[in-house]
This record gives structure tokens, C-alpha cells and sequence, in this order.
């Protein structure tokens, strides 16, 4: 017989059982890359978020705040890398091609295709309209990719069927010979003649049909791959002015209009910033056209534009940034960097310099810098850096493919990695303090990801030859690790009520702010952590930072973050607000600061302007490396 529960004890048992399991604190996993190769996207296990901030270097994550969305990682499976992944046997290129594509690879989500030719071939240049010389096809009835059919169009398949959220984009190195000033794929310029700008449109048309019929959709096309490489080193190129892109860009807008292709143009596709030798390459009574995305985006072939392609060669990626400033509705894709060496150079200088060169300026330089995608070149290539003929000599691969049946994975197979197997396409890059500089200062640099799911990738690289220490804060809770010399690593963890605070950080490319004394206050402002301003003088009362918002914002909190000066904290202040930068009232808050983030709570004020003032003396500078508003 089932004994009978006392009234007072089955309410107890009813209590216990209704009661609510006690979440688990959040938690990030750590995923590690060292420039020695001892440890290589290796799994290093989890680090505990805590309840409060830390006295490290503290890097602020705040998914409050969203700044582009990602379309994906890459390469480009060029003839050359289609011909040594077919030189494996059919086992050992399918296992390949799971490492790079696959969910438990590096899920590469992202392919540049060249439309035709570039120096990365084995065999004859080509297009997809070659004709004999004095012939011409403005109909394009001889158009035909059947040179893709034998080996790039069946890796590009299996890569979707690897990752089916894999994009394509195709760029061509030269039209065909036909359609140019010289009659060659080498060097020259598009015939200036509206005949030839349709018939280049309808090869674009009928390249993006063919291949989606082939199974292959096309997301998007640049329209000339490096239109100022005026002097291509014996592979197919051309020079191709703003004026003349702006002419093909109207004519393949509407051409896809017509066809009903959603294909995306981009423009450009070329350096940060023009190369001095395409510079000075320029054609007598020419100008170099220095500003090249900006005169296209602003020409009226702008509206055809999703936006702007870049590579690495030359200038640096805040040039995006620039860009983007201008023309915020545009999008910026990242489109070639090629992992690069000396001839004698040993292996393991290849992949520490390559890992921390290319972590510095794509993985953490291009993404900070508004772009949608890191692509590098070739997907992959033999021992010697090919095949290719003419162009690039010392360039690798994400993968070589040799000697025989083997397949080493280099520094590019990590560097986007860290990336695409944990940052999703469509995640957005949201906001994150970050002290390092693509040109190397010694500091942890980073960048920050809110995944579709709401889990969050967090990517950082010491900078440093030495290991530095750091800890990741979001909300109130924040977790501590260290980092080798010049290790990269990814840190992940699922969305988590407790990490919200219910902030909002407000968008600082809005404000602007004045100081006392008032050089660089804008620097405070800059949304990066790698400027300051500092009063360069020991503490004093009425020294001051005032901060114009851009419009009235119902705000509640003001964090002063110092930055890599972490004792430059203020050691007394005051906090007033004002609507219209003329009448203050009393100051909302009143305090002093204890370590590199100074955060200022108060009740919900309608303002535009914030000021800082000290009202204490201390020999230490007062700096402000970021200073964010939060309503």
C-alpha cells in the first residue's frame, strides 16, 4: 500500500517541483591557432563567463550595436586549382574538398570565379567568345563555357552541395580579344563603341545564365578584375577607365533587367588604393583616377551598383571605411589577397608571417572595415605556386596539392577558418573594442559576430611576440584568457539572457566632440579604440570632454574607456547633460573611475550633449580611447 504524504510535506515536494533548474552560467570555447603551428584551429575547451568586470585589457562585446552582415569566406577555384585538385585521385579530392567546404571543415561559403583566363592556367589563355582575328559575334552565337564543364563547374557543384549556402561571383580578367583596342587578352582597353558594350553585356548575360543552368547560381559579378593593371606581366588584363566602366555597368544593368537576372554588379575590384605603378602608368594627358569607387559609385551607373570589390595589394582596408562613409547604402566585398613568399623562404616563416599578416588586415582589417567578405586567391595550388603563366610567382594557396597524393592545409586554410566555421553568412559584424592596428602596434586586436542563431564568434589576435592577457566582457559578465605571441584565436558562445543588460549602445558615427584641451576630441567619438584623446597633461579640474550626440536620444548610461592606457582613468568627475548644448542643469552623476572602463549609470535623460568634467588632480593623463552612450 502507497504510504500517505503529510499536507505540509506534498507541498513541499509540489514546491521543489515547480521550482526552476538554476541556469548554467554562460560559458565561451576557444579555438586556437599559434604562428608555430603547435597548435592549428585546435579545440583548447571552455573559459567561464563571470559576474562583474576584470582588471585585464577588456575587450567590450555589445551586440547591441550591428554594422554589416556577412555573405561568406573564400577562395577561388581558378584553372590552376582545378587542375592540381584533379590531379588526386577521386578519393582523396573528395576529402579535400569536405576539409574546405564541408560543416566539419572549414565551410568555405564564398568562391570569386575569373570568367576566362587569368595568370592561374595551365594551358592557352581563353574567354568565352574566342574568334579568329577579323572576326567578330556581337550576337554571341559562338558563347560557350564548355571549358568549365570538364573540371570547374563539377568542384563548384560538389562545393554546393558541401555547403549549399556557398555564393559565386564572377570576374573577368580581359574580354575577348575581339571587343579590344590591341586585339589582344594581354593589356589594352574595351573598344569604345556602343556595339561593343552590348555585346560584353550579353556575354555577362548569357556567362550567368550558362552557369546557372549548369547548376552553378551567380550572386553577384564584378565587371573588370583590376581595371587599372594597365601592363598585365604576360596574363590576361585590361585597362579600364571609370568612364568605360560606367558605360559596361549601364549596359549589363540593363541587360540583366531585361534577362530578369538578380545577379549583383559590383564595381571596381581592384586595390585599397591605386598602386604606384599603375600610377605611373598612367597614359600621357590622363589622370590616374585615385579615386576610382568613389567617381563610379557618384557616376550615374552608381545605381546599378550593389557596391564596391576590393583587394590588398596596395593602401590599407580603412580605405573601405572611407568609402563606406560616403556611400553608406553600398555594399564592400573583399574580393583577393594571395598569401605570398620568398623563393628560399622556409615553411615555417611562411605560415607564422602569412597567419599574422593576413589575420592583421582580412580576417580583423577588412571585416572591421565594413566588408561583407574575405576572399583570398587561388583555393589551391602545387609546391612550386602553380601552375600559372605569367603574373605571380611566389603565390600560394589556401591547400597544396603535392608532391603526389598529399594535401597540406597553410596559414590561409586557418586564417579563414577562424572565420567561416564560426561566423555563418548572414551574420552581422557587431560592435567590439578593439586595440590593435592592421600595421602592428603590440596590442589584441578583434572583431565581433552575432551568428542568424544569436550565438556570438569573437575573433582576436595578439598582435605581440610576447603572450598577453585579456578579458571579453559583455553585460555585466565577462571571461579572462591569454594568448601566445602572434596567436590568433576564435571564441564562441550562445545567446544568453544573462549577458543582456537591456542597453542599447547608440551609433557613434552620429556624434562629434569638442575638449579641454581640444586637440583629437574627435578621437574619442571614432568608434576605434586604437586612437585616443588624452589630455597629455597631468589631471586637473576643468579639464573637459563634450560630446554632441547628432540628435535628442533618450540616454541612461556613458562608458569612458581608456583603451590599451588603462591608468588614464579619470580620478574624479561630473556628468551633465543638455538638449541644446546652451542651458545645463545640475550634473546627473558624480564619481571617479578605478580601472580602464568608467561606467556612468543615471536615470533616463532626454539629451544631445554630454560633458565630462574632472573635478580632481592627479599626476596621470586623462584619456579617452571610446567613449559609447547607451540609451
Amino acid at each position: 500500500m502507497r504510504p500517505r504524504l503529510l499536507p505540509a510535506v506534498l507541498a513541499a515536494a509540489v514546491l521543489i517541483a515547480a521550482a526552476p533548474a538554476t541556469a548554467a552560467p554562460p560559458t565561451a570555447r576557444e579555438w586556437l591557432t599559434t604562428p608555430d603551428g603547435a597548435f592549428k584551429l585546435s579545440d583548447r575547451g571552455s573559459l567561464p563567463f563571470r559576474p562583474g568586470g576584470s582588471d585585464r585589457l577588456t575587450i567590450t562585446v555589445d551586440p547591441s550595436r550591428s554594422y554589416q552582415t556577412i555573405s561568406g569566406f573564400g577562395a577561388s577555384i581558378t584553372d590552376s586549382s582545378a587542375q592540381v585538385l584533379y590531379r588526386l585521385d577521386p578519393r582523396t579530392r573528395d576529402a579535400t574538398m569536405q576539409r574546405l567546404f564541408g560543416p566539419a571543415g572549414d565551410a568555405l561559403s564564398f568562391l570569386r570565379q575569373p570568367m576566362g583566363a587569368s595568370d592561374f592556367v595551365g594551358g592557352p589563355f581563353y574567354t568565352y567568345d574566342d574568334l579568329p582575328t577579323g572576326r567578330t559575334d556581337y550576337a554571341m552565337a559562338e558563347f560557350s563555357v564548355d571549358h568549365d564543364r570538364a573540371q570547374i563547374l563539377p568542384l563548384l557543384r560538389r562545393a554546393l552541395a558541401l555547403n549549399p549556402r556557398l555564393k559565386v561571383i564572377g570576374s573577368p580578367w580581359s574580354a575577348p580579344a575581339w571587343m579590344k583596342t590591341n586585339g589582344s587578352l594581354i593589356g589594352g582597353r574595351l573598344i569604345d563603341d556602343p556595339r561593343i558594350y552590348e555585346a560584353y553585356a550579353r556575354y555577362f548575360v548569357k556567362f550567368v545564365q550558362a552557369y546557372a543552368a549548369a547548376g552553378v547560381p551567380v550572386y553577384a559579378v564584378t565587371v573588370q578584375n583590376e581595371p587599372q593593371n594597365r601592363n598585365p606581366n604576360g596574363y590576361p588584363g585590361m585597362d579600364l577607365p571609370v568612364a568605360q566602366e560606367a558605360k559596361l555597368v549601364e549596359a549589363i544593368g540593363t541587360a540583366f533587367e531585361a534577362a530578369r537576372i538578380g545577379t549583383k554588379i559590383l564595381g571596381y575590384d581592384h586595390n585599397w588604393s591605386e598602386h604606384p605603378g599603375d600610377i605611373a602608368s598612367t597614359p600621357p594627358g590622363e589622370q590616374p583616377e585615385t579615386e576610382y569607387p568613389t567617381d563610379l559609385l557618384q557616376s550615374d551607373a552608381g545605381r546599378w551598383l550593389a557596391g564596391t570589390a576590393f583587394h590588398c595589394y596596395a593602401g590599407d582596408p580603412s580605405r573601405q571605411t572611407a568609402l563606406h562613409r560616403v556611400f553608406p547604402d553600398k555594399g564592400i566585398w573583399f574580393t583577393e589577397c594571395s598569401g605570398s613568399h620568398g623563393a628560399s623562404d622556409p615553411p615555417a616563416q611562411v605560415f607564422s608571417d602569412t597567419l599574422k599578416w593576413h589575420t592583421r588586415n582580412l580576417v580583423l582589417g577588412v571585416t572591421r572595415n565594413w566588408g561583407k567578405t574575405v576572399v583570398n586567391w587561388n583555393l589551391a595550388l602545387d609546391p612550386s605556386g602553380g601552375p600559372h603563366r605569367g603574373g605571380c610567382d611566389t603565390c600560394s594557396g589556401v591547400v597544396t596539392v603535392g608532391p603526389g597524393q598529399t594535401v597540406t592545409e597553410n596559414a590561409e586554410y586557418h586564417t579563414l577558418g577562424h572565420l567561416s566555421r564560426f561566423v555563418a553568412p548572414g551574420a552581422v559584424r557587431i560592435a567590439s573594442t578593439s586595440f590593435g592596428t592592421t600595421g602592428w602596434n603590440g596590442q589584441v586586436m578583434d572583431a565581433a559576430f552575432r551568428n542568424p542563431d544569436g550565438s556570438t564568434a569573437l575573433v582576436v589576435h595578439n598582435e605581440n611576440d610576447d603572450p598577453r592577457s585579456f578579458a571579453v566582457a559583455q553585460g555585466g559578465w565577462s571571461f579572462e584568457a591569454t594568448l601566445p605571441g602572434g596567436a590568433l584565436a576564435t571564441y564562441t558562445w550562445a545567446r544568453s539572457a544573462e549577458l543582456d543588460d537591456g542597453f542599447a549602445l547608440l551609433d557613434a558615427d552620429a556624434m562629434s566632440a569638442t575638449g579641454s584641451p581640444p586637440a583629437d576630441a574627435g578621437n574619442a567619438v571614432d568608434d576605434d579604440a586604437t586612437t585616443r584623446w588624452t589630455t597629455g597633461a597631468a589631471q586637473a579640474p576643468g579639464q573637459s570632454l563634450e560630446v554632441d550626440l547628432g540628435s535628442l536620444q533618450a540616454v541612461r548610461r556613458v562608458v569612458l574607456d581608456t583603451g590599451a592606457d588603462t591608468g588614464d582613468f579619470p580620478r574624479g568627475y561630473t556628468l551633465s547633460l543638455s538638449a541644446d548644448g546652451r542651458k545645463w542643469g545640475k550634473p546627473v552623476a558624480a564619481g571617479a573611475g578605478t580601472g580602464q572602463r568608467t561606467t556612468i549609470d543615471f536615470p533616463a535623460t532626454r539629451a544631445r550633449f554630454a560633458r565630462i568634467a574632472l573635478t580632481a588632480a592627479a599626476p596621470q593623463w586623462w584619456s579617452v580611447a571610446d567613449l559609447r552612450v547607451y540609451r
